[in-house]
């Protein structure tokens, strides 16, 4: 059986494991990446927001996504509009009260992703795609012994460190019972790829749109444009929304039909990628860190979709932990309690409260109200493209009551 030693073994090769390990690499860290999946594979989550461009950059992977964002069809985006019974908002992020970059892209996750894990490549981490974790052992005092398979068997690996980047796979938690429930309602989400003009209904590319059922405010849909003439649709709802629907096909087509600004927007269009669904995806977990090892963005926690939060959270947890890591490997143990978990929580608290008050209708009674104040919209925007840490917005530091205030205000 081959055995390695590594610094640091990280599960999963999506953007929180592939900006951790280019990090990692960067200061001549030795790194293998274990990802279950061959790249390029399909994933949801394609609309990034602005504060991801910090942490790519952090990992020294800004140039690979400038360089290659027109060949992969990565769509310029600087903000989101919303669309509610013939009221229509837009958020401009290069308007927002935080400091950082205010525009993104709205990217294909099997390209996007694919090039973040080969730039992570390029700087010397080692990437094994098609393998994947079955047993941990944490016995020994020095490190840390992973039971790998692959098409090629069975492996061993040890490690210093332990970055849990499995996103929805949840590869510690589950082994080592992390898991709690999570206090979101299950909902569902149905979407497919189509090609479309978008030419319909003043559509502006450059933005996602996010548009509420016409009737049923719990019902939401998303449409991200791509660069290459194709688009993200998708619909999210509790689960018996669905219930008389006997395919993805007809959930999703079915619920489209319900918002003719939608499908003036759609126009002529063609499936081009065929529907599915996921459902119940918000997790939680008792606990962010360990014994040399700390769970990275959704592994850790999932929210909802509906803001395109779990990139950002994914990065900021990379860029959180790395530093943590590196002394450990010291032999400086870490509070990773003050100086991981607290700090990240801050951010998944601001969503929450925000992604709460979207489906309980508050955040919606803020977003289209008609006489909204200039400097308020602002604090707002930064959330929405991703400042959700920036503890100087009071609308991230008091995130619970002044939604409260400003939705009863706006109500």
């Amino acid at each position: 059986m081959e055995e390695s030693i590594y610094d640091v073994v990280i599960i999963g090769a999506g953007p929180a494991g592939s900006t951790a390990a280019a990090m990692l690499a960067n200061v001549g860290k030795s790194v293998l990446v274990v990802e279950k999946q061959e790249f390029p594979r399909f994933s949801i989550g394609e609309s990034l927001l602005p504060q991801c461009m910090t942490f790519i950059e952090e990992a020294g992977l800004l140039d690979a996504v400038l360089d290659n964002a027109e060949r992969l069809g990565f769509q310029y985006k600087e903000g989101a509009a919303f669309y509610h019974q013939g009221k229509k908002v837009n958020f401009d992020f290069r308007k927002k009260s935080s400091e950082g970059p205010g525009t993104t892209y709205q990217v294909k996750r099997e390209h996007f992703d694919q090039l973040l894990a080969q730039g992570a490549a390029e700087k010397g981490a080692e990437i094994r795609h098609g393998v994947a974790l079955e047993a941990i052992d944490f016995n020994d005092r020095n490190t840390v012994k992973l039971s790998l398979t692959g098409a090629a068997g069975t492996s061993e690996a040890k490690a210093r460190f332990v970055l849990d980047a499995s996103g929805f796979g949840r590869v510690l938690p589950r082994l080592l019972s992390l898991e709690s429930p999570s206090d979101f309602p299950v909902r569902q989400a149905v979407f497919c790829h189509v090609k479309s003009e978008l030419a319909g209904g003043n559509f502006d590319r450059s933005k996602i749109l996010i548009t509420v059922h016409p009737q049923n405010p719990e019902i939401w849909y998303w449409l991200i444009p791509f660069a290459d003439g194709t688009a993200s649709i998708g619909v999210v709802g509790a689960t018996e929304y669905f219930a008389e629907s006997d395919s993805e096909k007809e959930a999703l087509w079915k619920l489209v039909a319900d918002e003719p600004y939608l499908l003036e927007v759609l126009g002529e269009y063609q499936v081009s990628r065929a529907e599915q669904r996921i459902t119940g995806y918000s997790a939680n977990v008792n606990c962010l860190f360990g014994d040399r090892f700390a769970l990275l963005g959704n592994a850790g926690e999932f929210l909802d979709p509906v803001f395109s939060s779990g990139v950002t959270i994914a990065m900021q947890s990379s860029s959180l932990a790395v530093p943590l890591v590196l002394k450990e490997l010291n032999d400086e143990p870490q509070n990773w309690q003050k100086l991981y978990s607290d700090p990240l929580r801050v951010g998944i608290t601001t969503f929450r409260t925000f992604v709460k008050g979207w489906y309980d209708t508050r955040f919606q009674d803020v977003i289209f109200y008609p006489h909204q104040q200039q400097q308020v919209k602002e604090m707002i925007c930064s959330i929405l493209a991703g400042y959700a840490w920036d503890t100087g917005n009071p609308y991230v530091r008091e995130s619970e009551r002044r939604l409260n205030v400003l939705a009863e205000l706006c109500g």
